[in-house]
């Protein structure tokens, strides 16, 4: 089991969360996706595989849902 846990952009609701959940959950082999919400800030987005998942094509997943993974200038200081 794969755990992968991604930085999103522009979700302010439960709305956003079940957009973004129902594409992420449409990609092969996605077993368990949950977020926390940082309403109009960047939420971390942990998603459960069975294997590793392409960035690319969760990526295209959360734009589908009209969303956006964070760029590195979004991720916090080490």
């Amino acid at each position: 089991m794969n755990s992968s846990t991604y930085r999103v952009t522009g979700m302010t609701c439960e709305h956003c969360v079940a957009a973004v959940t129902e594409e992420l959950t449409a990609l092969d082999g996605v077993t368990a996706v949950s977020i926390d919400l940082v309403a109009g800030g960047t939420s971390d987005v942990t998603v459960e595989s069975s294997a590793p998942l392409d960035t690319a094509a969760v990526a295209e997943a959360v734009d589908e849902a009209g969303y956006a993974l964070a760029g590195p200038r979004d991720l916090p200081l080490a």
